[in-house]
Parts: structure tokens; C-alpha cells; sequence
């Protein structure tokens, strides 16, 4: 079950004749030497931490600590509220859950890191939305965090999620190519459909670049959480309507890891260029000399 790329995870999924969520799940059993149970459960309260980040902040707003966000996930909600939302039920829910996410983490609050804490808004955002949606039971939602899982671990074996790395492509980019392939399989997509939705993100969000302002996880990072969700949602209705994706996600990753390191160090999380050099920005983080 240890497989090493894409392909040799579909080969997996072919020959046991089941989803990715259950390879991924029997993965850890035998590396971890345990069992299901123990790993279900692992997985629950991981679960159950993604629940309250994204869903605190909406009562509760919380200000970051460098003092760039905070609020916004309740905006989003009140908005919502006034029947003034443009993007429709589950994108809606999907960006606010991100964005709550984002305050929670940056103002010290526990976020379950997928696959890093810069875009740890991704994956619960659109996977909770969908529950809501749908009507999803937790159990169902276990196996799209397997899936998510799944996709995370090739991202970090065989490329990057570091943004000091790959730019944020590799973050927020490895977060929605992660959360599209678990709501393709929440949805009755088939393993390659899943892996389709996740190369699909990969290639819209290339070149991606990570330009914290002060350096810090705050903006425009929650932006980019909200937008790595609609990206995911993108990808996974593709896939899920038949559209096949002509570059295997082995291959869309190599290209993703080889992009990022092309990006000059200034827009790799240094908070030297890009939003973080505008005049705007520096004003207000006062970090600048």
C-alpha cells in the first residue's frame, strides 16, 4: 500500500476496487501498524478541530496577531444573511469556512495544518461546505480526508508545500489540488476523476507566488485560502462532468515543483516583492525600514 506516485496509487485503486480514501486508509494501518478504528479516529478529531476553526470566527470574530484580518468570515456570513451572496450555497459557505480558518491561525488559535498553516482554510472550507450542502455524514467526510490525504502526501514526497519553496502554488495550490480530489470523491467521482480535479488545480493556480505582507500568514494569504477553494470547485465540477485532464497529476506536480523553483526568492515567502513591497502594504505593517 506504500505507493510512491499517482499512477502507482490509481494501480492500487484498480486492483483492490476501491476509492483512493481506502487505499490511503489501509496505507496507514500498515505503516502505522494499527488499525482502522485507531486511524478513524485520529482522522475524527482532526475532523473536529477543522469544524471549530471554520466555524468559531463566525460568531467570534478574532484579530490577528500582526493585526492585518480579522472579521472577515463573519462579514462573509452576514452578507450571506441578507440573501446578498452572488456565489451560490456552497462556494459561499466554502470561502467563508477558509477565511475563518485563516483568523483562527493567525491569531494562535488551533487549525489542523492541510497541508500546511497558511492554507489550512482549503480543504475543511469546501469539505464542510459540501457536508452542509448535501447532507453529508462524518463518516463520508473521513474518507474525503483520506482522499485529501492521499494527494497531500504525493504533493510532499515528490515535489513541495512549502511556500519558502514552490511560492504559494505549493501551499494554497497542494490545499485546493487536495480538496478537489476529496469532493470529487464525495461526490461519486472515480479515482482517476479524482486525480484529474487535482491536476486541474495545480495547472490554473501555476506560478502562484508567496508574497506575505511584514512576513506574516495573514494577507494575503485568507484571500488566497478563499480563492483555492473556488479553484478546487472549479476543478472537481470539471471532472465530474467527464472532462479529462491531458496532463497526469505526476506530471502537473514535477511541472508545479520545477515552476516554483524558477520563482525569484522575493516571491517566495520572503516579503520582499509582490503585495508585500506595494507602498500600501508596508504602511500598514510597518515592518519596512
Amino acid at each position: 500500500m506504500d505507493f510512491r506516485n499517482a499512477s502507482e496509487l490509481l494501480d492500487l485503486c484498480r486492483q483492490e476496487g476501491c476509492p483512493i480514501s481506502q487505499i490511503m486508509l489501509r496505507r496507514e494501518c500498515a505503516l502505522g501498524e494499527t488499525t482502522p478504528d485507531t486511524v478513524k479516529r485520529r482522522m475524527a478529531k482532526a475532523l473536529s478541530i477543522m469544524r471549530s476553526s471554520a466555524t468559531i470566527p463566525l460568531e467570534s470574530p478574532v484579530r490577528s496577531m500582526g493585526g492585518l484580518i480579522g472579521g472577515e468570515a463573519k462579514h462573509l456570513a452576514a452578507h450571506a444573511a441578507k440573501k446578498k451572496d452572488i456565489c451560490g450555497s456552497v462556494l459561499q459557505k466554502a470561502i467563508t469556512y477558509a477565511m475563518a480558518v485563516l483568523e483562527v491561525n493567525a491569531s494562535m488559535g488551533l487549525i489542523v495544518a492541510a497541508p500546511t498553516a497558511g492554507s489550512s482554510g482549503v480543504v475543511p472550507g469546501l469539505l464542510l461546505a459540501l457536508q452542509e450542502h448535501y447532507h453529508i455524514s462524518d463518516d463520508r467526510l473521513l474518507d474525503g480526508l483520506f482522499n485529501a490525504g492521499a494527494v497531500g502526501y504525493l504533493a510532499m514526497r515528490n515535489a513541495t508545500v512549502a511556500g519558502a519553496v514552490g511560492g504559494c502554488q505549493a501551499e494554497v495550490g497542494v490545499a485546493a489540488a487536495m480538496a478537489a480530489s476529496a469532493a470529487v470523491e464525495l461526490m461519486g467521482g472515480s479515482p482517476e476523476e479524482c486525480l484529474d480535479a487535482a491536476s486541474t488545480v495545480l495547472m490554473n493556480m501555476l506560478g502562484l507566488v508567496c508574497d506575505p505582507v511584514g512576513g506574516l500568514v495573514e494577507y494575503p494569504c485568507q484571500n488566497r485560502n478563499a480563492a483555492g477553494v473556488a479553484n478546487a470547485l472549479v476543478a472537481a465540477e470539471l471532472s465530474l462532468s467527464g472532462i479529462r485532464q491531458l496532463i497526469p497529476f505526476d506530471e502537473m506536480l514535477a511541472v508545479m515543483y520545477q515552476v516554483g523553483r524558477h520563482i525569484p526568492s522575493e516571491l517566495r515567502e520572503t516579503a520582499l516583492g509582490g503585495c508585500a513591497a506595494t507602498p500600501s502594504a508596508c504602511e500598514r505593517c510597518g515592518h519596512c525600514g
